[in-house]
């Protein structure tokens, strides 16, 4: 099994090619859970994503033959960019199979690294077994994105930076795929602090290493937000560490991810992916299990693609009570709408949508249904806003 002197010699091969990145107190997130919290900011490496400490530190220990023939990974995004930009810097021909429901700036991003990049399958499971046949048929070394020992201490070369730029950590909390960085994660952070807690964060949708480690059988979705760690089979070393160093697995809902998505960009001005909010997801999901605790959360990626992140953000406002929907009932005469908007300006809030709406309602034929969406300050403006409408003569109410 792999140890700390493992996680140490691939410290030293990655030194001056990824970045050690900072790991600094949020002092907003500490006050709102309870927990004194820093976060690691893997989002910052080149490549956005932790997953290139793995990829680095495989492809350096390849014999000469191995770099003539050339590399192949199969990825859902973050280790296949991580293969490609340290294979093109190697000088190595890297081929990535990646799943077609991968997001297309981690597509875009693969192939700007100089990748030759094939979409196949709809699971990781479908685009692993197309890449072993590939590897098999034209001999290139196949580079798993997390049961592979050298990937596992690369990434663990995160829990040697926290533990330098923090020693009075005493829990870490690590998002869960396949399990390729809590472990590497873990035996270096036991080795070095034996009473430190680890605990593992995996999306309810895909719980397979909860499942394995637990002895579960909860189902899997067929897609999660934190599509990075919506892995279908555990890894068989990184189960074995888990089980043997990690203290606990948590599961998170979309929703506690989404609103870690935006907390994260709003408070820290820092991008994530689901993956990397998944850390912060099970803090606000239980306040209670860390409170009082000195917690590492790891960022580990910021690739999103625009349009999700687009979505994430205004879902985020409407749970905020910072976006909301309003029906208003009125006279259908001459002056109403005007009057309505009014009373919605004068109570401060903007008017993003109006729906007028005669036919498909079930008011007398006399009156008509106004839907508006509100810009608010939140849930007590929104009721302020129906107040006023209701002083004003209107019925009102948030939908």
């Amino acid at each position: 099994m792999i140890e700390l002197a493992d996680i140490q010699a691939a410290a030293a091969r990655l030194h001056g090619q990824v970045m050690d990145t900072p790991c600094v107190e949020s002092r907003t997130l500490s006050h709102i859970t309870g927990a004194q919290v820093f976060l690691k900011f893997e989002n910052l490496q080149f490549t956005a994503s932790f997953k290139e400490r793995g990829a680095c530190n495989k492809l350096a220990q390849l014999s000469d033959e191995e770099k003539r023939r050339g590399v192949i990974a199969m990825s859902a995004g973050n280790h296949a960019q991580g293969v490609a930009y340290h294979a093109q810097r190697l000088g190595l021909r890297a081929v990535i199979v990646m799943p077609r429901f991968t997001p297309g700036v981690k597509v875009e991003r693969t192939r700007s690294f100089g990748a030759e990049v094939l979409l196949h399958g709809d699971t990781l499971d479908e685009a692993r077994s197309h890449a072993l046949q590939l590897a098999a048929a034209q001999e290139l070394t196949f580079v798993h994105p997390y049961d592979d020992e050298a990937i596992v201490a690369g990434q663990g070369t995160v829990g040697i930076e926290m533990l330098r730029a923090v020693p009075q950590l005493d829990t870490l909390v690590v998002a869960v795929g396949g399990g390729g960085l809590i472990s590497g994660i873990a035996v270096a952070a036991k080795a070095i602090k034996p009473s430190i807690e680890v605990v593992g964060v995996q999306a309810l949708r895909f719980p397979n290493m909860f499942n394995a480690v637990k002895h579960a059988a909860l189902p899997q979705g067929a897609s999660t937000i934190a599509e990075g760690i919506a892995v279908g089979t555990p890894g068989h070393i990184t189960r074995a560490v888990i089980e043997r160093h990690v203290d606990d697995l948590l599961l998170v809902d979309e929703g506690d991810i989404e609103q870690a998505i935006v907390m994260l960009l709003e408070i820290e001005k820092t991008l994530v992916e689901g993956a990397g909010a998944a850390g912060l997801a099970a803090l606000l999901k239980e306040p209670g299990r860390f409170r009082g605790r000195t917690v590492g959360l790891v960022l580990g990626g910021g690739n999103i693609d625009p349009m999700l992140l687009a979505a994430i953000i205004e879902r985020g406002m409407v749970r905020a009570g910072r976006l909301a929907r309003v029906l208003v009932s009125a006279r259908d005469v001459p002056g109403s709408l005007a009057r309505i908007t009014a009373i919605v300006g004068e109570a401060g809030a903007n008017i993003d949508e109006v729906h007028h709406q005669r036919a498909f309602t079930l008011l007398a034929a006399q009156n008509v249904e106004i839907e508006l969406v509100l810009q608010t300050r939140g849930r007590d403006h929104i009721q302020s806003v129906l107040e006023a409408l209701h002083r004003g003569g209107f019925q009102a109410r948030e939908q």
